[in-house]
Order: C-alpha cells, then structure tokens, then sequence
C-alpha cells in the first residue's frame, strides 16, 4: 500500500493508515468548516466571564454551529454527549461541559469541530476569565507561540518530525513540558486521520509533507511536568501534577508553497486577550 493516496473528495473516505492528499475541492470544503469553526471561537468570547458554566457555553456553541449549517463532529463521536470539549486550568484536554462556573482568574480552552457539508473543521483556542496571573498569562502567550513556530516549519518536503521539534524546543526554553500522551492529526472528510503529529519530536523525522495533505497541530503545554493521566469518566485529561495547562489547535493545509492554515480567525482574534 502506498504512504500517500489521492483523494477525490467526492469519493467515500475510510482511515485505512495512508496520508491522504486532497484535491482543490477538499481545500474549498475545509476552508468553509475552518472559517466557521474560527467564527464560533470568535463569537464565544464575549461570554466567557465569571459566573457562566461550561455547559451554556456548549449550548451556544451548538445552536451556532446548528445556525451555520453544520452539526457537532463530537457529539456522539465515541459516546461524547457534548458538542466541545472545555478544558480549565489544570485540564490539559477533553473537558467534559457541565454546570461548572467560569471563575475570576481562569484560563480555559474551547475546542469545537462543525462538521460542514462532509468536511471538520476542528480548531481551539485560549480564553481569560477576568484577569488570571501573570504565570498564566505568560503559559497561553508561550504556547500560542509553540503552535505558530509549528505551523512555520509545516513546509512541503520537511519532515513531520520538524514540527514536533520546533514546539519542543520553544517550550523547553522556557522550561515548560510539552504534553506527550495526545497529538495532532489527519482530518478533512474523517474527523481523525493518518498522520498522527507528536508535538515533541525530534528533527528530520517522520513522513515528508506533501501538498494536499491536512491535518492539525494542537500543542498542550504544561506549566510543569508534560505528565497527564485521563480521569474515571473516560475523557478528562488532567496535569499529574495539577499544574496550569493551556492549548492552540489550528487545522491547516500543505501547499505548493507553503501551507494554509483553515482556522485563522477572520477578526483577528487568535489569541487572548479578546
């Protein structure tokens, strides 16, 4: 079987192990679900203050998704009943929505996947709730940074490797761990997709990148050690040693020249604060 495989995105797709390269049809479908993914993100903002829970915050996500001609890729999505994943403080990933309020100080991640006419566009960001600490501030301003130094070297002919390596170089610098038990992945027609991106990688490594291929890079950065254990409900991720965490998931493109990233937000609103 051949690493990369063709894709016509009117054909079905199954995750049969190969990186995928799309076509200029896949580029247009992931480009109308990256930008309203990124739409959503922006349009949250304004409600993430004090006293608000995660779960009216994932009913105003679903009723713009369900507004936007798009449905919720989680919900269902192995038993997940929500339609994001909100991740606070020491959560590093798939926090479950609740009747938990947002506190003065908190930092959170958003993570939202609309499906769109058959395409994912799965995004995240970092928000503040009221004014967090200067450590906390300096974490999402590192880790944001992480996530672009991978975008930048996503280049036709480096290696996947190089991704995973420049992340984990930024991060070390500051003496942060970089999160190893998750990683980026394929996605375009199927939700998660070869390839996997380790976003602590060495250099030179790894699949070289193609144009067509579309995948995701979602640094998790830890304030302390990169250690992270999954609590009894099955999906919470949590830091081992209940230190701050923070996210950045972009989903891009390679391309001819370079890359294109599908979830840029259209406002400028990339990064906190908003």
């Amino acid at each position: 079987m051949n690493l990369y495989q063709t894709v016509d995105s009117t054909q079905t797709v199954l995750r049969d192990g190969t990186i995928k390269l799309h076509d200029e049809a896949g580029f247009e479908g992931m480009r109308k679900a990256g930008r309203l993914a990124a739409e959503i993100l922006d349009a949250i903002a304004e409600h993430v203050v004090p006293g608000v829970s995660t779960e009216e915050l994932d009913t105003r996500i679903r009723e713009m998704m369900l507004d936007g001609g798009a449905v919720p890729a989680t919900l269902g999505y192995r038993g997940y009943t929500h339609s994001s994943c909100i991740s606070i403080n020491h959560v590093i990933c798939h926090g479950i929505p609740s009747d938990k309020v947002l506190r003065d100080g908190d930092i959170l991640n958003i993570d939202v996947t609309p499906l769109l006419d058959g395409w994912h566009g799965d995004t995240s960001r970092m928000y503040f709730v009221g004014e967090p600490p200067l450590k906390a501030k300096k974490l999402v301003d590192v880790t944001y940074e992480c996530l672009m130094k991978g975008i930048e070297v996503a280049q036709p002919g480096a290696r996947l490797g190089d991704i995973g390596a420049a992340i984990l170089e930024h991060a070390q610098n500051h003496r942060y761990g970089v999160v190893r038990e998750f990683c980026g992945h394929g996605l375009g027609r199927l939700f998660h997709d070869a390839p996997e991106v380790v976003h602590a990688a060495k250099a030179g490594t790894g699949p070289e990148l193609k144009p067509g291929m579309f995948f995701t890079i979602e640094p998790m950065i830890n304030l302390g050690k990169p250690w992270a254990k999954i609590l009894k409900d099955g999906w919470t991720a949590v830091t081992r040693d209940k230190s701050l965490s923070a996210q950045f998931e972009h989903s891009i493109a390679i391309t001819e020249t370079g890359n294109e990233i599908f979830t840029k937000s259209p406002t400028g609103k990339d990064r906190p604060p908003y």
